[in-house]
């Protein structure tokens, strides 16, 4: 096949395997306040989910003059970029906002604030409110503001501040101002600060502090975990069956299962987490992405490994071998710097850039040689005539193109939701730009398991080394003899039909003997009788002119 095709190809086999990283909504925030400080909380909130709001510290390191000025603003939008993808400083300019930013932007916001004389009052738990906020409609930027409010028919909790009207991705901005008591405007700004506490954000709804984003992710998780330990029964199953004829390939087969087990239950549990307690445990989140990047790795090396024929075609990869350890260790350091700075906060930094253009980089290189390797091998047991290993190959090599209109299909579907949009209202199916590339290559390992499953016939799968160097040693001189007799003339040989005859192969002997002997039609059994009786005629004619 030509290069350029074989670059396009690989670059679609990228889209295969390279997934956009996605982080979980955590619902519990503890932000430290030593000094005039505002916050910004962004997430997807359920209808009927309750923002509560706490503060914690030591009433002796305040000052007893010191009062408190708390005010927060709640706005949802249908646009799921107008809530995530606006910074912080632009966002605190949203605050007391009461139009949309642009046309067809619609949502709601409410807004109230809270006034505390001193520490002690703002440590104590208590209802602060004796009816939610109302919440109006967000109007149009070239129209009066809206007069219309909607009430809430129930009554807050203890440190209530706010609640969802509905399902939608929700900005919630706190502001914290220090007021002094007894003393005049122009004398508060020379007066020190001395105050410090953590205000606690709560968001918790139907499913507890799961977002409407998250938890369809988590029940992925579930299915595919699921999905996982039925792989692993079963490879089990067929290995303790089979274990006198195992392969190599399929203890590869048998890792990759396990990583993606445990892969899969590490990010539900995860998920779980911040269900039930509103965050996640620091080091069990960077695990999971150091475990999912172990298991990527793996998967690739296992997808090339096959495509080389190792084990079928191959009986070992020589130094390929350090090749592919040099392919997994980049992509497994890399992949793993990019999940734990994702973790962390540091995912837009410099250093993450960096690591996510190598990861492309990797994927783009480990396509290519994919897609070369599985050629080679496919063009080798099609000289060799193998159709056992072929049919094998093929059928992987069918399972790729699939895989690869599967994925252009869906990069142009989410291309046209997510990206070529003023407003992302699609926002439920976020999800599914992640889970739809795990789900993918979950397909293509089960693929891999049904075409290499281990059996009583799993040895004709397997190198056989007699077979197979007879096989190259002919290939070998099949062009040196060609090269031989080139422009040589053959005159006065005569031909030697019982050296043409084994010159013939099985299946051209065949056909020629059912072409001879084994006639296709009626009209081939009755012609020559016909055509006999006619030759019999035109003689005796012939005979009795010349006696005459």
């Amino acid at each position: 096949m030509p290069d350029a095709l074989a670059r396009r190809v690989s670059l679609l086999l990228f889209a295969v395997f390279f997934r956009p990283a996605t982080a979980a909504e955590v619902s519990v925030w503890n932000v430290d306040i030593n000094s005039t400080q505002d916050a910004v909380f962004r997430k997807t909130l359920y209808a009927n989910t309750t923002i509560f709001m706490k503060f914690q510290g030591d009433a002796g390191s305040c000052d007893r003059n010191l009062a408190f000025n708390i005010s927060w603003y709640l706005r949802s939008s249908v646009c799921y970029n107008e809530v995530f993808n606006t910074p912080d400083n632009k966002a605190m300019n949203m605050f007391g906002m009461d139009h949309m930013l642009k046309d067809g932007w619609n949502g709601f916001y409410s807004q109230g604030f809270m006034y505390f004389d001193n520490c002690s009052a703002l440590f104590l738990p208590k209802v602060y409110y004796a009816d939610f906020n109302p919440y109006q409609p967000l109007s149009s930027p070239k129209s009066d503001p809206s007069n219309q409010s909607l009430v809430w028919p129930d009554k807050p909790d203890i440190s209530a501040v706010a609640k969802a009207w509905e399902d939608s991705p929700y900005l919630f901005i706190v502001k914290v101002q220090p007021l002094f008591r007894g003393l005049e405007d122009d004398d508060i700004g020379t007066e020190p600060l001395n105050f410090a506490f953590t205000m606690k954000v709560e968001m918790k709804g139907p499913h507890d502090y799961s977002s409407p984003a998250d938890w369809p992710q988590m029940m992925f998780f579930m299915v595919m975990c699921i999905v996982y330990v039925l792989f692993g029964a079963l490879w089990l199953f067929w290995c303790a069956c089979y274990w006198r004829d195992l392969l190599r390939i399929q203890f590869w087969i048998g890792a990759v299962i396990i990583l993606g087990m445990l892969e899969k239950a590490v990010f539900y549990s995860e998920y779980q987490s911040i269900r039930y307690k509103g965050d996640y445990v620091q080091g069990a989140v960077i695990f999971a992405e150091l475990l999912s990047a172990l298991k990527r790795s793996l998967a690739r090396i296992l997808v090339l490994i096959v495509s080389l024929g190792y084990g079928i075609v191959k009986p070992r990869l020589g130094t390929t071998v350090h090749r592919l350890v040099a392919v997994g260790l980049l992509y497994l350091l890399f992949s793993s710097v990019e999940g734990v700075l994702r973790v962390t906060g540091g995912f837009y930094g410099t250093v993450a850039l960096v690591a996510n253009l190598s990861l492309s980089l990797i994927d783009s290189c480990v396509m290519w040689w994919i897609f070369i390797s599985l050629s080679q091998t496919t063009r080798l047991l099609k000289l060799r005539r193998n159709v056992v290993k072929l049919s094998l190959y093929q059928h992987f090599t069918n399972t790729l193109i699939f895989s690869v209109v599967a994925s252009i299909i869906f990069i142009i579907w989410t291309t046209k939701v997510f990206k070529l949009v003023d407003c992302q209202t699609g926002w439920r199916d976020l999800w599914v730009d992640d889970a739809f590339w795990r789900l993918l290559f979950s397909t293509i390992l089960l693929v891999i398991m049904v075409l290499l499953r281990p059996s009583a016939n799993s040895q004709r799968f397997s190198h056989s080394p007699l077979i197979d160097e007879d096989d190259e040693e002919e290939e070998a001189k099949e062009p040196m003899l060609n090269e031989a007799f080139e422009g040589m003339k053959m005159r006065g040989s005569k031909p030697d039909s019982n050296s043409s005859q084994k010159l013939l192969s099985k299946e051209d002997e065949d056909l020629k003997w059912v072409e001879e002997n084994i006639p296709t039609t009626v009209a081939d059994v009755a012609l020559p009788a016909m055509l006999d009786e006619e030759e019999e005629i035109l003689k005796t004619k012939m005979e009795r002119s010349k006696m005459e």
